[in-house]
């Protein structure tokens, strides 16, 4: 399943949560936050503005992203079996960077 998000729509996989606390204790499925960072797999074109034009995508496919508690729509990919989120690009907080 292709999916191509539309105005400033990007598509997430989120990653997956901890198994182990700090200290080594292995954490139950019920006691597992989701986590809030993820990859971007799709972008949108950008916002459609007032004079027509779009603003530019300040993401793009393949950035690791930290995004709001509360962002997005999610949704279950049955080919892949994972669940993906569909959210603005508003909800990203920022792009984390490796060094």
């Amino acid at each position: 399943m292709a999916l191509r998000p539309l105005g400033d729509r990007i598509v997430v996989r989120r990653e997956a949560p901890e198994e182990t606390t700090a200290g080594g204790i292995v954490l139950p499925d019920t006691a597992k936050n989701k986590p809030q960072r993820g990859v971007v797999l799709a972008v949108g074109p950008g916002k459609l503005k007032k004079d027509g034009t779009r603003a530019p995508m300040q993401l793009k496919a393949g950035d690791r992203v930290l995004f709001t508690s509360w962002a997005g729509d999610e949704f279950k990919d049955r080919a892949k079996n994972e669940e993906i989120l569909i959210m603005h690009e508003s909800d990203v907080l920022c792009v984390i960077e490796e060094k």
